[in-house]
């Protein structure tokens, strides 16, 4: 049977909490420019924000180490920025410019960074998912202990190809972390109009996958859960699923009005369930700092992010020849 989510209040310590706050505001900063750049024109093609998930990536990664892998699909930004990519870099990709991760030709969607274990973005809904478990398989084959988190969402959860794959990782007892970002909207259609199951975790039963579902607007509870994932994983038990119920305020992308929501129901999360203004209050009420010290952390992500955006305008576009790189590789 799978697990379910525990009852046990998860903790964590003032530097904790300091260092989330400030990972997590430079992600929802770092959105807002890219949605204004968007509506400047400076970002071509698809854009879908990060904002209001922020909770998620940042606590998942507090439970990683070294060597550790990581992949998502198109809305990939916060991803990026959580696992310690240079904002300048991924600006600069939005951007479509020379000095982007995958220099200026891959943009929102397709970027990656080798040095951080970022193995992309992805466009195609699901196509991450059995990629992930190829990058596990890759770990398990040099018998390390690393762990691949593969991310996906709810509306990805329906596509077959998750679950040949998840097939596959328990046969193999592959170390993959399989994280649904259920953020209750796929596309345009709520979780409730387009799943069979209420709790998307529990579609692990089947091929004998232990999962849970968790509170993807506590920090703290994603980490203690990704914990609990990381140690099932490599102890050699195979894969894992955590079910993160999370909340995106924009639309599904840029060009999504949302107009299958209501405004009172995205305001409602924004002033009771926002996942920053938690770890704020938390920081407050536990006198662990005050308002001029969160101020000044504001102050210094939007400098950050200002500069990322300054950036992005001076990197110059890819040469023409740019377009034949990085195509095929030579056998040897």
């Amino acid at each position: 049977m799978a697990a379910r989510k525990s009852t046990a209040k998860a903790t964590a310590s003032a530097e904790e909490l300091s260092k989330w706050y400030r990972e997590m505001l430079l992600i929802r900063r770092f959105e807002e420019k890219a949605g204004q750049l968007y509506g400047m024109g400076l970002i071509g093609g698809f854009c879908h924000l990060y904002i209001g998930q922020e909770a998620v990536v940042v606590g998942l990664e507090a439970a990683t180490q070294e060597g550790d892998k990581r992949i998502t699909s198109y809305r990939d930004h916060g991803h990026m920025l959580a696992c310690g990519m240079d904002p300048r870099g991924v600006m600069a990709e939005l951007t479509g410019r020379e000095g982007g991760y995958s220099k200026g030709k891959g943009g929102s969607m397709h970027m990656f960074s080798r040095e951080k274990h970022f193995y992309g973005g992805h466009g195609i809904v699901g196509a991450q998912v059995p990629l992930g478990a190829g990058l596990a398989f890759s770990d398990k084959y040099r018998g390390n202990k690393n762990v691949t988190f593969t991310y996906f969402g709810d509306g990805a959860a329906n596509q077959g190809q998750v679950y040949e794959t998840f097939n596959m990782a328990a046969l193999w007892d592959l170390p993959v972390i399989f994280v649904i970002e259920n953020n209750q909207y796929a596309m345009g259609t709520a979780q409730k109009r387009s799943t069979s199951t209420p709790e998307l975790y529990t579609r692990g039963e089947a091929f004998g996958i232990l999962g849970e579902i968790v509170d993807g607007m506590a920090v703290e509870e994603v980490r203690a859960a990704g914990e609990r994932a990381v140690k099932h994983c490599r102890a050699g038990k195979g894969p894992y699923i955590l079910e993160v119920k999370t909340y995106r305020y924009r639309g599904h992308s840029m060009s999504d009005p949302a107009k299958y929501r209501t405004r009172e129901e995205v305001q409602k999360m924004r002033e009771e369930r926002d996942p920053i203004d938690h770890v704020r209050q938390l920081l407050l009420h536990g006198k662990h700092a005050t308002e001029e010290d969160l101020k000044a952390i504001d102050k210094e992500i939007k400098a950050i992010v200002s500069e990322a955006a300054d950036f992005s305008r001076e990197s110059p576009e890819p040469a023409l020849d740019e377009l034949w790189t990085d195509i095929y590789a030579e056998a040897r």
